[in-house]
C-alpha cells in the first residue's frame, strides 16, 4: 500500500492532533503502519487492535482515499433540521441581539425562527 505525501501529511496531522476524534486518529495510525510495510498482524499487535479492525480501515482507503477514514451515516430516523437551519441560528446568536436582552435564550430564538427549543 501506497501513500502520496498530502495523503501522508495529512494522516499523521489527524493522529497528532489533539482535536480530532481519537475513533479517525487510530484509523489513521493503522493506515500509516500498513503504508510503512507492517503486516496487518503487526499493525494489530502493535496498536492494540483486532486484524479484522486493521483490515477494514486498510480495505476503506484502498477503496475511496482519506473519505473512506470518516463514519459513514448511521441508520435511523433522517434529520428533522438541515445544515441550513443550523447556519441559520448560528448566524443569528453571532451576529443580533433579541430585542429588550443581551442574549439569545433557546425560548427566544426558537420563537425568532420557528423552530422548537
Amino acid at each position: 500500500m501506497s501513500l502520496t505525501d498530502a495523503q501522508r501529511a495529512v494522516l499523521e496531522g489527524w493522529g497528532r492532533r489533539r482535536t480530532t476524534a481519537q475513533a479517525l486518529a487510530q484509523r489513521s495510525r493503522i493506515v500509516l503502519e500498513c503504508a510503512d510495510g507492517h503486516s496487518i498482524t503487526e499493525v494489530s499487535r502493535r496498536l492494540r487492535v483486532t486484524a479484522d479492525t486493521v483490515r477494514t480501515w486498510r480495505r476503506r482507503f484502498i477503496e475511496r482515499g482519506l473519505d473512506g477514514l470518516s463514519d459513514e451515516p448511521r441508520p435511523g430516523v433522517p434529520r428533522k433540521i438541515t445544515d441550513a437551519d443550523v447556519e441559520r441560528v448560528i448566524v443569528k446568536t453571532l451576529e443580533e441581539k433579541p430585542k429588550n436582552a443581551t442574549h439569545w435564550s433557546t425560548m427566544s430564538m426558537a420563537a425568532a425562527t420557528g423552530m422548537s427549543q
